[in-house]
């Protein structure tokens, strides 16, 4: 009976409590069921046996976090300055109506977030893979040996967890009772336990449920008493699947089931990298080959700008056939899932809830903290939601994962838990008289929550919503199906994905994509729902303070200072940049009247914008959305150079873009302008883009910068050399091309037959005339003349840089060769041709003018 007290101790109750349950109901799992239905609540006793499994989880808490304590009166002490971690399962709050502790028990980190600065050294040991013979199946199979079993886990008091069911249901020498399962009706027989029995690795899950389904109902062979080999206790033989038996049967089926996804997961990692490996390898051969071919034959061409020249073309060849292999792989990582997941805890399932659902073994959140997290991480850090509609599949069946452990009061913690991930491992080897012991050093670090991840996809999702909106899905006119209506329809898709019900629709790509987006929100407002009602309203709100914040409309500027240091101005302009760098506003030009008549709007392209003003093409409607999904929280953001879009807030086809020159360029802090416009053909034809910094359209800023602002580049056709791709090249690409290609270190280079002249009097008489026109036009005048809509973006980009840029421009002023400013550095293409020495005064007050705006700001 000592072995069925621990187990009640386990789960919260005291000693005294766990033997008075079991005087009174003998199957522990029913003394289990009536102790947290409140029925032994006041049997007094000893209660230290209550503190193990919380004692077990504190030891893994970062010893430097501390805890917000309440006062006498039950307020909280405000510690300015620093990050308070509240507990909000405290005993002093009481806890959630109807709790008799139990949820504090089985979920350890209840209430409590960890810092993302945790840092953790586990040392684990490398056994050698044990295979044993199974006549079943008539092959070997390997069984999870002790180390493989508890890798990855970075608690204290998890590893405790796992190290006791192992020894349980493994072969031990540690106690008596771990390893062997005597027979409950103590007639003294024992059953010997095998690692084979419940840790074997076989070929497919089904398999080893099968395995379980005949090894878990024994018969005594002394007795005749029918009992559960996992637990001991007693079964009944008509049971209709064992396997909901207890908890131990879940713990162990979870963790070997989750084994064998994060293996199959990892097994295709490492084949996709061998095959992008390999394929790199043999283009780059090609490329030697075509490149020594052209010298011996003196066929070479003269390279014609950087970036820009050939007549490349892009490669599709192989693009079906890669999405083909991917579905398959998503196909059996999905199908796995689907398996495994029959066996987290619900309290929703299908059917009723079973005793293991009420009560779930501690392991059950260890291994998905370890292993369904690294998962979860990997897929949720994909960028491209379009990427992620493709595959909805098994996107799908991870939200169907998140769900169900959100709802879960024992589990839904570990939505807003940073993930421990792996940063760096270091092998250690061992040497004893009689063995050698290979040991791994791991070091864990805390990153992104499952939560923190899930919103950054969600604010994608959003933003293609918003590009839908013209083309959305008509709504269903049926009225909403009561209880009854959708317990059918639940029983009626049993077994089928959402990802199943989306490939057999016959969905066009607006329907999937709306879909996947609407699917994708439900899943985060349904996390914090179950959240708010587990755990409060106080540990949502500060797990949403945590969150990467969603784009908004522009709003009143709001102050950010700059600090006292370059170091404290960098973090506070990133910080900015991050915040303001993808917004929606008006950009149309208001008009006097209220006529119906088409907006015009502040865009080059406005004549092109009025003629779609009512247009509703669908596969355009389809590429927008994903084009914003992308750009929502993917423009680069950094100190050296930053991309800022402004999109209309009812055309979500009209936008502004400002990218800020880049760190070792002539173009460095200046702002530049470009209006882009998303046309009829998008995304089948480039986006249009025009250059807008262009003193009113007499400075030729680069090659590829013309004064009438046209920009010269492949991907929008305006130059040779690899092009838009349909339904493939985004509008980021684009921007991106823009800032590192086209404003770059030596743009006199991008100039066709003069891309080997690097570091000559030419390039660099270019790059000072290049200077001298940033100052001018991309400095001074967008401070004195901020083009709408980024007034706000232009000036605190000046005044988080003003220290720097102070230094910049007297370095700029050093290097001034002294010539006048030319409309087009092209004139300095012969050396000492202009030798006037004016602009050295023109140059110089316009630094100091800008000097004095930006003391000013």
């Amino acid at each position: 009976m000592d072995r069925e007290v621990q187990q009640l101790v386990e789960m919260g109750a005291t000693a005294a409590q766990a033997r008075a349950a079991l005087n009174k109901y003998k199957d522990v799992m029913q003394a289990a069921e009536k102790f947290f239905e409140g029925e032994f609540e006041n049997v007094a006793g000893d209660d230290s046996g209550r503190t193990h499994q919380a004692h077990s989880s504190a030891t893994s808490r970062d010893p430097d976090v501390e805890m917000d304590k309440e006062d006498d009166d039950g307020e909280l002490e405000d510690d300015e300055g620093s990050d308070a971690y509240i507990d909000y399962d405290s005993d002093d709050d009481g806890g959630m109506p109807g709790d008799s502790g139990a949820s504090k028990v089985n979920d350890p980190y209840a209430g409590i977030f960890f810092s993302k600065d945790r840092r953790e050294e586990v040392i684990e040991i490398e056994e050698e893979s044990v295979f044993v013979s199974v006549p079943e199946i008539n092959e070997k199979v390997e069984v999870m040996t002790q180390g493989r079993w508890m890798a990855g886990c970075a608690e204290g008091g998890e590893q405790s967890f796992l190290f006791s069911l192992y020894s349980q249901l493994g072969e031990s020498q540690l106690s008596d009772l771990d390893g062997v399962c005597p027979c409950p009706s103590g007639c003294g027989q024992t059953v010997k336990r095998q690692q084979s029995d419940f840790f074997a690795i076989y070929p497919k899950f089904s398999t080893y449920i099968q395995h379980l389904q005949s090894k878990v109902p024994q018969r005594c062979p002394k007795c005749q008493t029918d009992f559960c080999f996992a637990c001991g206790e007693k079964i009944s033989q008509d049971a209709s699947d064992p396997l909901w038996h207890c908890s131990n049967l879940q713990g162990v089926i979870l963790g070997v089931g989750l084994f064998m996804i994060e293996r199959l997961f990892e097994q295709q990692k490492e084949e996709s990298e061998i095959k992008e490996t390999t394929e790199r390898e043999t283009k780059r051969r090609k490329t030697r080959d075509i490149d020594d071919d052209e010298l011996d034959t003196g066929s070479g061409k003269t390279k014609g700008g950087v970036g820009y020249a050939g007549d490349l073309k892009e490669d599709s060849s192989g693009q079906a056939e890669a999405q083909a292999n991917q579905f398959a792989k998503d196909s059996k990582i999905r199908a796995l899932l689907a398996e495994v997941r029959v066996y987290l805890p619900s309290l929703q399932r299908p059917g009723g809830a079973r005793p293991s659902d009420y009560l779930p073994h501690p392991s059950s959140l260890t291994h998905l903290r370890r292993r369904f997290n690294l998962i979860t991480s990997e897929l949720l850090r994909n960028d491209s939601l379009a990427d992620m509609s493709d595959r909805h599949g098994l996107y799908f069946e991870l939200l169907e994962w998140l769900e169900t452990i959100s709802s879960h009061e024992s589990l839904c913690s570990m939505m807003p838990m940073p993930i421990m991930r792996s940063v760096s491992q270091q092998t250690v080897v061992k040497k004893t008289n009689t063995s050698t012991i290979r040991e791994r050093k791991i070091i864990y670090e805390g990153s992104a929550s499952p939560r923190e991840l899930l919103e950054a996809i969600s604010l994608q999702a959003q933003a293609a919503l918003k590009g839908l909106e013209s083309s959305k899905p008509p709504e269903d006119p049926s009225p909403e199906p009561n209880e009854e209506q959708k317990r059918k329809t639940v029983v009626a898709n049993k077994g089928k994905s959402k990802g199943d019900a989306l490939a057999e629709g016959n969905f066009d790509e607006t329907a999937k994509l709306y879909g996947f987006c609407n699917r994708l929100l439900a899943t985060t407002v349904q996390i914090d729902r179950s959240l708010r009602e587990l755990k409060g309203d106080d540990f949502v709100t500060r797990m949403h303070e945590s969150l990467p914040k969603a784009y908004t409309s522009a709003s009143d500027t709001i102050y950010v200072d700059a600090g006292d240091t370059e170091e404290d101005a960098k973090e506070a302009y990133v910080k900015w940049a991050t915040s303001s760098r993808f917004e929606y506003c008006d950009l149309t030009i208001p008009t006097t009247d209220n006529s119906d008549e088409t907006l015009n709007y502040k865009h080059y392209f406005n004549n092109e914008i009025r003629m779609l003003a009512n247009a509703s093409i669908p596969k355009r409607s389809v590429a927008i959305a994903k084009e914003l999904a992308i750009l929502t929280t993917n423009l680069p953001v950094a100190w050296d150079s930053s991309i800022f879009l402004r999109v209309d807030d009812a055309r979500v086809d009209v936008i502004k873009c400002l990218i800020t020159g880049p760190e070792g360029t002539p173009y460095h802090n200046g702002c530049y302008l470009f209006d882009v416009f998303l046309g009829a053909n998008y995304n089948q034809s480039p986006p249009g883009v025009k250059y807008m910094t262009t003193n009113g359209g007499k400075y030729r800023f680069n090659p590829n910068l013309y004064a009438d602002g046209k920009v010269c580049l492949s991907l929008l056709g305006t130059w040779t050399g690899p092009g838009w791709v349909p339904f493939k090249s985004t509008l980021l690409q684009v921007l991106l091309s823009i800032q590192s290609m086209i404003l770059c270190e030596e743009p006199y280079l991008n100039e066709p037959g003069w891309a080997s002249n690097a570091g000559t009097p030419q390039s660099k008489a270019y790059s000072a005339n290049v200077r001298r026109m940033v100052v001018k036009t991309a400095m001074l005048d967008a401070l004195q003349n901020p083009p709408e809509p980024f007034e706000d973006v232009i000036r605190t980009h000046f005044r988080l840089k003003a220290r720097s840029l102070k230094k910049q421009l007297d370095s700029w002023l050093k290097e001034d060769d002294h010539r006048a400013l030319a409309s087009d550095g092209a004139e300095y293409s012969g050396a000492g041709r202009n030798s006037s020495t004016s602009s050295s005064n023109d140059f110089k007050a316009d630094i100091n003018s800008l000097k004095s705006l930006l003391n000013d700001l």
